[in-house]
């Protein structure tokens, strides 16, 4: 009885953070809310700036959870600029911490704030996080054929005309990489053969639309293109096979012990501007991932597992970079909840946040 106890005890190390990370979420939409009307009558660039200082401070609370609190190790090889950029980032995508990994690289650029996603199209109508996505410049889009191209290019030509800074995040893969759905991958690799192509095994072949369009639309204001390789030690069975990437919950618990990220910074100048070659460029950048993961995961020198070729840099996050916000959210949300107005005002925030949210995403992309 004692030992369920424990090992169950174990397993919900996840609530704590979970709880505090949702539960900060009306407050944070409030303060948001308040400066955005309070803002309505100062130059845009203002909101701006304070609306990508509100997001450091909540996406540095959460880093506290995903780094901080589970002590995982950060592991870094290739070329990480320590100066922010404008830049589009591009990964393999297996797990929802990918969006993680993008804010573990960007608060070691100082660009936190500037981080912005190209999100499939059902996320929009997350409760509250949907919403505020959008209006922090994230781009919401439907695959195949309803891809809507003319939406996300007038989304980032007012980005650019706004001189917004920016780290959008890009997932070309379209879905997450699974083992455990192995039709996708049987999919995706009948499709890279009957286009000519190679077939990737650690990989999902990518999809080139939402890249070229992100590409071509801010090409003369973007810096460069990081070319993002991520692993997780410890998906890998005892027979040597690859298992599913940890999921935010098994994260937090924990369960993966050190996260090997590959950047490659790639000048603007050395990728092709027309579609049709900008997709072999991209599949070509694909090889090279797949061949990082074969290394990581198959390589037949049980030495040269579980880590990249070449120099690598064990990054600890500072507790001075996350901490203080949140103490900040934590005690703002607590100071709302100590009264009864305020537990009023944080209940009606997540039903009519919602609502609205829902409401405004449905008629604005």
């Amino acid at each position: 009885m004692l030992l369920s106890l424990v090992l169950h005890t174990y397993s919900m190390r996840y609530v704590l953070p979970a709880a505090v990370m949702m539960g900060t979420a009306p407050t944070y939409v409030l303060a948001w809310g308040a400066w955005r009307l309070l803002s309505a009558l100062l130059p845009a660039r203002f909101y701006r700036e304070v609306d990508d200082r509100l997001y450091t401070i909540y996406q540095s609370m959460v880093l506290f959870f995903f780094e901080n609190y589970t002590g995982v190790q950060v592991i870094i090889y290739g070329d990480l600029p320590k100066n922010k950029e404008n830049v589009i980032y591009l990964s393999n995508h297996q797990c929802t911490v990918d969006w993680i990994i993008a804010d573990m690289l960007a608060i070691r650029q100082n660009a936190l704030g500037h981080v912005r996603y190209v999100l499939k199209d059902g996320l929009k109508w997350l409760p509250l996080y949907g919403w505020y996505f959008s209006q922090h410049g994230g781009v919401y889009v439907k695959r195949s054929a309803k891809f809507n191209e003319k939406e996300m290019r007038e989304k980032l030509r007012a980005q650019v005309k706004a001189e917004t800074p920016m780290y959008l995040v890009i997932f070309p893969e379209g879905t997450r990489y699974n083992p455990e759905i192995p039709k996708v991958i049987a999919d995706s690799q009948s499709f890279a053969e009957k286009e000519g192509l190679a077939i990737l095994k650690h990989v999902l072949t990518p999809r080139v639309k939402a890249t070229h369009v992100a590409i071509d639309t801010m090409k003369d204001y973007l810096d460069a293109v990081y070319d993002v390789t991520v692993a997780y030690e410890g998906t890998v069975d005892h027979k040597g096979q690859r298992k599913l990437a940890p999921s935010m919950t098994e994260f937090l618990c924990k369960e993966c012990p050190r996260v090997h990220i590959f950047i490659d910074r790639i000048e603007l100048k050395d990728i092709p501007e027309e579609q049709m070659y900008m997709r072999r460029w991209l599949h070509e950048r694909f090889e090279i991932k797949d061949k990082l993961l074969i290394e990581f995961y198959d390589a037949k020198d049980s030495k040269r597992r579980n880590k990249f070729p070449g120099k690598s840099v064990h990054s600890k996050l500072s507790l001075k970079k996350t901490l203080p916000s949140l103490l900040f959210l934590g005690g703002l949300t607590a100071s709302m909840l100590l009264t009864e107005s305020g537990r009023k005002l944080y209940v009606k925030t997540w039903i009519y946040g919602t609502l609205i949210g829902c409401l405004w995403v449905s008629i604005k992309p």
